[in-house]
């Protein structure tokens, strides 16, 4: 029998349909985010992965409206949120957050620990006081194990793990359902990612709340994703559980990206490496077709002249390549 708290998690939290975002360019528009539909239940984390410019960080500035889409929606409780006003997007914002990738380019130089995390409360009059604002700062930096003798601190008198329980102290100050987590370890050291992610994956567990965690590193991805969404030049071209992905990858894409993955076992040195090769295709008006047939091996002539719908091939696992359509390539 499913419990209360099962019932929860399966209810999605967010959701896209056809969401879009293009920027217009020299010579066209830049196809950023194109028709990503996404969907998020309660309490879950969805990992996003992709190499550079695939368009992993717009897709959450737009699903947060820090960017306006161009197109599609994006549902936060069955609300399509890309029609609120301001006043209703102010009130939204409470429950939707961001933890950002460099820890200290995001936070204000000349305010100290303290006043980071409570300025979001502040502006937001969260607190029926300014005491009760600082009370509450005090309690988050326990959450996050950031030391109360850091309070009057300044960022740059910090290291970057703690600059990053700042960011992650902020996010959590104004009680949100949904965070944006965008590369949050990537320009940590190796030892502070694994705490910075144990303590995401902990406060996760004790608040409830849901996550969309942007990354390149996929060994870091599996380790805190429910499910994963790969992406290649706007496009969501894979979707699987994590388990699912990691075991049985479809998308040629996935496939090199795994395969690309370090052995730490000295028998795997003389593995074969799976290379790339080819010219990546223009993001700027591109033309018909999978938009990574210039780079696939197994590629064939209407890869390059019909566009794969994304589509379930296997129970719960979504691909987009014409290899598994059973029309041929």
């Amino acid at each position: 029998m499913m419990t209360n708290m099962e019932n929860v998690s399966n209810v999605p939290l967010i959701e896209t349909r056809g969401l879009k975002k293009f920027f217009k360019v020299r010579g066209g528009l830049l196809h950023a985010v194109d028709n990503v539909s996404i969907t998020i239940p309660a309490r879950k984390t969805l990992g996003v992965v992709g190499e550079s410019g695939c368009g992993k960080s717009t897709l959450g500035r737009a699903v947060l409206r820090l960017i306006e889409p161009t197109a599609g929606e994006v549902l936060f409780e069955g609300r399509d949120i890309t029609k609120f006003n301001r006043s209703q997007m102010r009130e939204m914002r409470r429950k939707m957050q961001i933890i950002f990738q460099d820890p200290y380019s995001s936070i204000n130089p000349r305010m100290s620990v303290a006043e980071i995390i409570a300025e979001y409360m502040l502006i937001n009059h969260t607190c029926a006081s300014k005491a009760e604002a600082f009370q509450r700062t005090a309690e988050l930096m326990d959450v996050v194990g950031l030391a109360r003798r850091y309070a009057n601190v300044y960022p740059h008198e910090l290291d970057g793990g703690r600059r990053q329980r700042i960011g992650i102290a902020r996010a959590l100050s104004l009680r949100p359902q949904f965070i944006v987590c965008d590369e949050p370890v990537s320009a940590l050291d190796v030892s502070i990612q694994a705490q910075i992610l144990n303590l995401l994956m902990d406060i996760q567990d004790n608040m409830g709340l849901t996550y969309m965690f942007i990354t390149h590193d996929l060994s870091v991805v599996k380790h805190i994703s429910d499910e994963i969404i790969v992406m290649y030049l706007g496009q969501c071209v894979e979707r699987a559980t994590s388990d699912a992905l990691f075991e049985k990858p479809l998308h040629p894409y996935t496939q090199a990206l795994l395969a690309a993955i370090p052995e730490p076992d000295i028998s795997m040195r003389n593995k074969p490496i799976q290379i790339i090769r080819g010219e990546v295709t223009s993001p700027v008006d591109p033309p018909p077709g999978c938009r990574f047939a210039s780079r696939c091996e197994k590629a064939g002539e209407r890869c390059h002249r019909e566009t794969p719908d994304l589509a379930e091939r296997e129970s719960g696992h979504w691909i987009a390549c014409h290899l598994y359509d059973g029309k041929g390539v």
